[in-house]
C-alpha cells in the first residue's frame, strides 16, 4: 500500500492578524519572532537553528530558514498569511472585474493576483492537501502565476530598489556558482517573475534549492553594509532571494506548475 505523503504548507506572519486558514495543513509561523513584542499563540521562527533577528532584511526568509533547519515533511510550502495559491477557477465577478484592470493601467500589477476582502467567499478555495499531491504527481513544483513587469526585472529592480545590489550579486553568482550566470542573465531581461517567495515542492528538492539560496544570500549580505538600507529597502535580502528563486527555476528547468494567488487584501467575515 502506497503511503500518503506528509504534507505541510507554512503561513508566514509578520505582526498581529486573523489566522485565515486554520485546517491543519496550513501552519502559522511569526516570522522574525525574535524582533516581535506581539504575544501571538503560533508558532515563532526564533526557536532551534534560525535568523529571526534578521528579519528586517530578510523578511519572510527568516521563516523559510526556520522551515528548512527544524521540520522534516515530504512535501512543503511557504505562503504568507494574506496570499494564498489556489487551482480553484476564478469567480465570473472577479473576472469581469479585472477586465477593468485594463482601463485603469493595473492589469500588469494585478496579473495573477485575486484581489479580494471576502474572507469567507475564498477561504474554502485555498489549495488543498489532494490537491497538492496530485499536482506533484506531475510537477515538480507549484509557483504564483509569474507576475508580468512593464519593464526587465533588471529595469525595474534599477527603478525600486540600488542597482548596484545586482551588480554584487552577479559577481557573487560567478564566483561560486559559474553555471548559474547565464540563467541569471536571462532572469534579468525577461519581464516576468515569480514573486513573493511563496513554492510548494518535494523535500529534496527545497533542501537543494535551500543551501543554494542562502549561501548566496549569507554571502551577498557579509558584502553590503545593512546600515545603508533604510525604511523599504531594508527588506534587501528578501528583494534579493525573490530574484535568485528564479535564477534557480531557470537554470533547473524544473516541472513547473503556475497557480494563482488570492490575495486578502484586507480582512472582510461575511456570512
Amino acid at each position: 500500500m502506497k503511503k500518503t505523503p506528509k504534507v505541510e504548507l507554512y503561513t508566514f506572519f509578520y505582526k498581529k492578524a486573523p489566522v485565515i486558514i486554520d485546517q491543519a495543513l496550513y501552519i502559522p509561523v511569526m516570522a522574525g519572532n525574535a524582533l516581535s513584542n506581539a504575544a501571538l499563540e503560533m508558532q515563532g521562527d526564533d526557536t532551534g537553528d534560525h535568523i529571526s533577528s534578521k528579519n528586517s532584511y530578510y523578511s519572510e526568509l527568516t521563516g523559510t530558514y526556520w522551515v528548512w533547519k527544524n521540520t522534516i515533511q515530504d512535501i512543503v510550502g511557504v505562503v504568507h498569511y494574506r496570499r494564498f495559491l489556489t487551482q480553484q477557477a476564478e469567480p465570473l465577478p472577479y473576472r469581469f472585474k479585472r477586465m477593468l484592470y485594463y482601463l485603469v493601467g493595473i492589469h500588469y500589477k494585478r496579473y495573477g493576483l485575486i484581489y479580494t476582502k471576502d474572507v469567507r467567499k475564498f477561504k474554502h478555495a485555498v489549495l488543498s492537501e489532494n490537491e497538492i499531491i496530485d499536482l506533484l504527481n506531475e510537477y515538480d513544483v507549484i509557483l504564483p502565476t509569474k507576475r508580468k513587469l512593464k519593464y526587465t526585472v533588471r529595469k525595474h529592480y534599477q527603478r525600486y530598489h540600488n542597482e548596484k545590489d545586482l551588480e554584487l550579486l552577479q559577481s557573487i553568482i560567478q564566483e561560486k556558482y559559474s553555471d548559474y550566470s547565464i540563467a541569471f542573465e536571462q532572469m534579468l531581461a525577461s519581464k516576468r517573475m515569480y514573486a513573493n517567495n511563496m513554492f510548494v515542492m518535494k523535500r529534496p528538492d527545497f533542501d537543494r534549492l535551500m543551501a543554494w539560496l542562502f549561501d548566496l544570500l549569507f554571502e551577498f549580505e557579509s558584502r553590503i553594509q545593512l546600515a545603508e538600507y533604510q525604511e523599504y529597502q531594508e527588506r534587501v535580502i528578501g528583494f534579493i532571494a525573490e530574484r535568485l528563486l528564479n535564477v534557480w527555476f531557470e537554470k533547473e528547468q524544473p516541472r513547473i506548475k503556475e497557480l494563482p494567488v488570492i490575495y486578502f487584501k484586507h480582512f472582510k467575515f461575511t456570512n
